[in-house]
């Protein structure tokens, strides 16, 4: 454990603290205990991730696991995505997986190396949806949402995704948002998994208010999606 480095991190993060900011997040993850949320706004934490990835200390700061504050799994999290050695990135993002406890952490890492090795990707996405792990399995629909809608789309993607346990809110909430990104990319293929019901109630309507919520379905399409709620 490299104490020094950590204490360093902490002293920077605490300097670019923002309380009225730090409240607003910790309405927003009710997973993280407030004590671990100092409050730094993005923009400011992107920079200093890209200051500590360019230092000498990046891979003291990235082997240094569990972090304790919020702030620091992002910081964790943007610098992965700086990674563009896939087999690096792969190896640090399964490693850090472990350690996600929040929507929001989760859903901040999306390594560019990622979507230029979709091929080598999806077998670790194969894992990931079977973990059995809230905050794994999210992030495994998040990468086929990120990469797998346009050239390499698969109809299977989403009839795996109808086979998930999708009791657990997080990984609900995601799902949803998948299948209305793919209604706005992929409407004809889509489309026929809300009209025969493959998905649970909850996650059903979700998808339908997504997709409503979204600019970029067309009127007529979401005047059709209303028809779809179900009770």
């Amino acid at each position: 454990m490299n104490g020094d480095i950590m204490k360093t991190v902490q002293h920077t993060l605490f300097c670019m603290q923002d309380k009225k900011y730090r409240e607003f997040q910790a309405s927003l993850i009710p997973t993280v205990d407030k004590d671990d949320i100092i409050g730094v706004r993005v923009p400011a934490l992107r920079k200093f991730a890209k200051q500590m990835f360019s230092g000498k200390d990046k891979d003291a700061f990235l082997d240094e696991l569990p972090h304790k504050y919020y702030e620091e799994n992002n910081l964790h999290g943007y610098m992965l995505e700086l990674i563009y050695d896939f087999d690096e990135c792969i190896f640090r993002t399964e490693e850090f997986l472990h350690y996600i406890d929040n929507w929001a952490t989760c859903d901040t890492v999306r390594p560019k190396v990622f979507a230029k090795n979709t091929d080598r990707l999806m077998p670790y996405i194969e894992k990931w949806l079977d973990s059995g792990k809230i905050y794994t399995v999210r992030y495994a629909v998040g990468q086929l949402m990120s990469n797998y809608l346009d050239s390499g789309f698969d109809i299977s993607h989403p009839e795996r995704l109808c086979s998930l346990d999708l009791s657990e809110y997080y990984i609900s909430m995601m799902v949803a948002w998948y299948f209305a990104t793919a209604l706005a990319k992929r409407y004809d293929d889509i489309l026929p998994y809300l009209e025969k019901g493959r998905l649970d109630t909850l996650t059903h309507n979700r998808t339908i208010q997504k997709a409503i919520d979204s600019r970029r379905i067309t009127d007529g399409q979401k005047e059709y999606l209303r028809t779809l709620r179900r009770k």
